[in-house]
């Protein structure tokens, strides 16, 4: 049996597993079904405010008869049971050292040519905003979707986190919880493609990616999104530019030393 075939039966298996749970937790509300590329492979970049949002976001790809493929970090690969899990779904193991992004690359482009879509959470991990909008992106997504050329699809959602709210381990059953997700429109890359790949490039592909990606978030919550991301490497300094309607606007959070001083 092809390994392709292999890896879709194997997906198949612990999505009908996984469906009609999905089905009984939230109701879902899918928005923006055109923009989804039907006769190629794609980047899809998702917003990431809960532990539950690949499971969410699978649920729709899958349900869209699209195979989702996600980046996972390459020690999960060695996890028992779910590493075997990961190899049976052809997940895309991220490696650290030079040799092995090269493999991930190789990967990557493989589950592309197959017409499916590779999921990346341009965040790089969950959001530390603490009212959850998308925070300042990492480049691995636009590096992906510069070396493979393939088409970078936004993919925002919001309610999975009054399931299981950021962090936590229990979920909260009732009332019942709606999904909202909204897939957007290509993100325009076509000027950047096949010059140097700089950190000045990558940065700026980036900030297109979270850019689109923040004004769909923003039209799901129906708010206005903070002028500035949230950057996870300043502690304690004035979040400045953003909107000053909330206090999280005008300060990071303090972090504690263990000695009980804060860290300045």
């Amino acid at each position: 049996m092809p390994e392709s075939v292999k890896s879709r039966v194997a997906f198949a298996l612990l999505a009908n597993s996984m469906r009609p749970v999905m089905n009984l937790l939230l109701s879902k509300q899918w928005e923006g079904l055109e923009n989804l590329p039907r006769d190629t492979g794609f980047i899809a970049c998702p917003n990431h405010v809960t532990e539950i949002d690949p499971v969410v976001v699978g649920h729709f790809f899958y349900n869209q008869k699209i195979m989702p493929h996600y980046l996972a970090k390459a020690s999960l690969f060695k996890v028992p049971v779910f590493g075997a899990a990961l190899r049976a779904t052809n997940q895309v193991p991220v490696e650290r050292v030079t040799t092995g992004a090269s493999a991930s690359l190789t990967s990557a482009r493989k589950v592309i040519d197959t017409g499916g879509a590779l999921i990346v959470y341009p965040e790089g991990t969950l959001t530390r905003d603490p009212d959850l909008w998308p925070m300042r992106g990492r480049t691995g997504a636009a590096r992906l979707a510069l070396q493979t050329g393939a088409p970078v699809i936004p993919v925002a959602h919001w309610g999975a986190e009054a399931l299981v709210p950021r962090y936590s381990k229990r979920l909260r059953l009732f009332p019942r919880k709606t999904v909202r997700l909204r897939v957007g429109a290509p993100v325009d890359m076509s000027d950047l493609r096949g010059q140097p790949m700089t950190k000045a490039l990558l940065d700026t592909a980036t900030e297109r990616i979270m850019n689109s990606l923040t004004e769909m978030v923003a039209e799901l919550r129906n708010e206005k999104a903070p002028i500035t991301r949230w950057d996870p490497a300043i502690k304690g300094q004035a979040a400045t530019g953003r909107n000053f309607e909330h206090p999280r606007d005008f300060e990071q959070p303090r972090v504690t030393k263990q000695d009980g001083t804060e860290e300045k």
